[in-house]
């Protein structure tokens, strides 16, 4: 039985209506780039931000074109370890919170 809606398009909506759920993308972003798993990480972090952001809104605090994101965040991108981090930290302005990482 074929889907009606998009998966993606489904999992975006809820990330923009839902903040528990757009924090737990955030967090399984981090998570998977911590654990090695960097094209799952990046393509997490990116959706997270087409849904709780724009790469223009991001674009526009890191002084970077918003292409030159998009595609540092695509399957082929390979960020450096600065550019994320520029890129968590402006996620924590914009949106006014703080990421901790826990231990277990």
């Amino acid at each position: 039985m074929p889907l009606t809606k998009d998966f993606k398009t489904t999992v975006m909506l809820r990330a923009r209506h839902d903040k528990v759920f757009c924090n737990a993308m955030l967090a399984e972003a981090i998570n998977e780039l911590l654990t090695g798993d960097v094209d799952l990480g990046k393509a997490i972090l990116r959706d997270y931000i087409n849904a709780a952001i724009s790469f223009e809104l991001l674009s526009a605090m890191l002084d970077k074109n918003p292409k030159s994101l998009m595609r540092m965040l695509g399957p082929k991108g390979n960020p450096t370890s600065k550019s994320l981090f520029d890129i968590f930290h402006a996620i924590q302005k914009l949106k006014k919170m703080k990421i901790n990482i826990s231990f277990r």
